[in-house]
């Protein structure tokens, strides 16, 4: 039996910390170890990788992913109650996880890395607070776009709803900005739901984890501002045409003969980035 096996139960923990999750900070705690296990592996292969964690909690998630081999887990965790209860998962870890005590939307995760002595590719593997879920993406997302090999893959649960927008295909529903940051970027795939009823205290919806593995060569020639600027606009005014919505941009549509009576939604990932490499080039 390892040291981590021989850790009590979450829920002692828990009491013993007097950790109750707090709705302000976004907390539901996962304490089913087959669970937080099934969602450790959903970041492939981590033996030997350097893994970061956002929002660790209790530490269920945490003895999965050094379970999974991990060389070491740099986990950043803003509640001081719950880096208490971390403590001792750190003693038992032989050195492997670090605990940062720090705002996750202000941690820059590469210099974190490199504090800890770790080189890039990293892996994310986190059951991301709600309330900053999508915020933090987008910033990781960023952070591809200026260096591709950062992120070897990020496992990310989020609420159901925001990784069927992440997911989404063109002339869906959910189909949006994140779908065409995401996409544009990374392979995503949905890898399966985590029901409401599994959290301490149960959220109101259910949960799903999103893997995304990012691409080679999908930024060149794109600026990120640019995209981000561009589907803001088509989606702002979404049942628009986009001679209407992306007016500034008619020169761009047509030269990339896109229609311009077509609709936001109905424009595929390949059209957006086309339309903002164009944009990138020779900007007006």
């Amino acid at each position: 039996m390892s040291d981590i096996d021989s850790l009590p139960p979450l829920r002692d923990i828990i009491r013993n910390h007097n950790l109750r999750a707090e709705k302000s900070l976004g907390q539901n705690f996962l304490l089913d170890l087959n669970l937080t296990a099934k969602i450790a592996r959903a970041g492939g292969n981590l033996e030997g990788a350097t893994v970061f964690e956002i929002g660790p909690g209790p530490g269920g998630l945490t003895r999965a992913l050094l379970q999974e081999k991990a060389a070491q887990v740099i986990a950043v965790e803003y509640d001081p109650r719950a880096i208490a209860a971390l403590e001792s998962l750190q003693q038992a870890s032989s050195g492997r996880l670090h605990i940062v005590q720090a705002d996750a939307l202000q941690a820059d995760l590469p210099t974190l890395g490199k504090q800890h002595g770790a080189v890039p590719p990293y892996v994310i593997v986190a059951n991301l607070p709600y309330n900053i879920a999508t915020p933090l993406l987008t910033g990781w997302l960023e952070q591809i776009h200026k260096n591709e090999d950062l992120y070897v893959r990020m496992a990310l649960m989020f609420q159901k709803e925001v990784a069927q927008r992440i997911v989404a295909k063109p002339s869906s529903k959910a189909y949006g900005r994140l779908s065409i940051l995401s996409q544009w970027l990374c392979d995503t795939k949905l890898m399966f739901d985590v029901p409401a009823a599994a959290f301490t205290p149960p959220p109101k919806v259910t949960s799903s984890i999103v893997r995304l593995t990012p691409k080679a060569g999908a930024a060149a020639g794109i600026d990120f501002n640019v995209m981000e600027k561009l589907t803001a606009a088509a989606f702002g005014q979404r049942r628009k045409m986009i001679r209407g919505s992306l007016k500034e941009y008619m020169p761009y549509i047509e030269s990339c003969g896109l229609r311009p009576e077509a609709r936001a939604e109905e424009l595929t990932v390949e059209d957006y980035v086309a339309l903002a490499r164009a944009v990138t080039k020779d900007p007006l």
